[in-house]
């Protein structure tokens, strides 16, 4: 993966570290340097960052083992300057569900304070919080009370927080699905509107938190009309159907021929009457500039892909592409070769199906 790298697989996820993380640890440490000139307080000001980002991680491992519990698979967690991404394959389709996994991440962010309160009370340890800065005072006090922020943050309803997806699961009870993710979107955007609002007299992070939610709050929307738009329809009608094909011998030349003479990016690889793999556009690319356009199909190829029926539904085969990596997939039927199914063209179909009902609409309503 492009800039970051593993820290590891904990509990069978993969956990990663975004290179952008290693500008606050710099951030961090060159503040406590101008402020102390000691090295012994740079040091403790990184690793209050980085039990910091433990704490975010767990938060994080908080959502990935619930949804787990729903038979629903994470695939990584990635850490940023601005927080943790658990990535499932799906959201939670009952709203019950996706209740607790939204809530389970900020309730790991209380078992961790509770648990430092507890430590710092039972040991007289507890100090005013007036004596607190985040960059001074009882280390320990103050890991509690960024725990506490984060749970406060976290539980804002609006997406992307968790806040959001537990206000859209609650309407979610009571209203549709696509209803009940626009009015949570909605209010998002009202909250960022007075975050960018406030934020303009006298606190600039409030504009960044603004346009954050802001984004957040429209691709949920988005997201799920999409989902929406797309549910119960079969992959054979959004299919392309009219395409070429090629042998895994043919060579990089014959794939720019293709590329040239038509509209079609993405190959299925044939060999006889079974396909063996798909070759597209940026891996060709790339072959084409390293080794010329001589070598084989064979050797730059996509194999062991998943395939797709043409009589599954078009969400399935969208979350496949996701998880493969591959604009591209084939599309078969009782083992033939039928079509292949794109991002691309699933969008075209909707676009068409969506100009056709508006077309039915407006002679109806004549």
């Amino acid at each position: 993966m492009k800039w970051q790298w593993k820290l590891g697989t904990f509990a069978g996820i993969d956990v990663y570290i975004h290179a952008t993380f290693l500008l606050i640890i710099g951030w961090v440490g060159y503040s406590h340097w101008l402020q102390n000139q000691n090295w012994g307080e740079v040091l403790s000001g990184i690793g209050f960052i980085l039990i910091l980002f433990l704490c975010v991680i767990l938060h994080e491992y908080g959502h990935a083992l619930t949804a787990r519990k729903y038979g629903i698979k994470t695939r990584d967690i990635t850490i940023y300057p601005i927080g943790g991404v658990a990535r499932l394959e799906r959201m939670p389709e009952k709203p019950i569900e996706e209740l607790w996994v939204a809530l389970m991440g900020p309730a790991v962010n209380v078992v961790i304070a509770a648990g430092l309160f507890a430590y710092l009370f039972l040991t007289s340890n507890l100090v005013p919080l007036s004596e607190l800065t985040l960059t001074s005072g009882s280390f320990l006090e103050r890991i509690m009370m960024v725990n506490i922020s984060l749970v406060l943050f976290n539980l804002i309803p609006a997406f992307p927080m968790d806040g959001g997806r537990v206000l859209r699961a609650l309407l979610a009870t009571r209203l549709d699905y696509v209803r009940a993710t626009q009015i949570a979107a909605s209010i998002g955007q009202g909250m960022a509107l007075l975050f960018g609002f406030f934020g303009l007299f006298g606190n600039p992070s409030l504009l960044f938190i603004a346009f954050f939610v802001w984004i957040g709050a429209s691709q949920e929307s988005s997201a799920t009309q999409m989902k929406n738009a797309i549910s119960g329809i079969p992959v054979g009608r959004a299919m392309l159907t009219d395409y070429k094909s090629l042998s895994p011998r043919d060579t990089l030349e014959r794939m720019g021929q293709l590329i040239l003479a038509g509209s079609q990016h993405d190959f299925p690889v044939i060999d006889g009457d079974r396909i063996v793999g798909v070759v597209t556009r940026d891996d060709f690319l790339n072959a084409l500039t390293r080794n010329g356009q001589n070598i084989a199909i064979s050797a730059i190829m996509k194999s062991n892909l998943p395939e797709v029926d043409s009589y599954e539904m078009v969400e399935t085969a969208l979350m496949r592409i996701q998880e493969s990596g591959v604009p591209a997939l084939p599309v078969t039927h009782a083992g033939q070769l039928v079509g292949i199914v794109t991002t691309e063209n699933i969008t075209e179909y909707l676009m068409i199906r969506s100009a056709l009902r508006n077309a039915a609409s407006g002679i109806n309503g004549i």
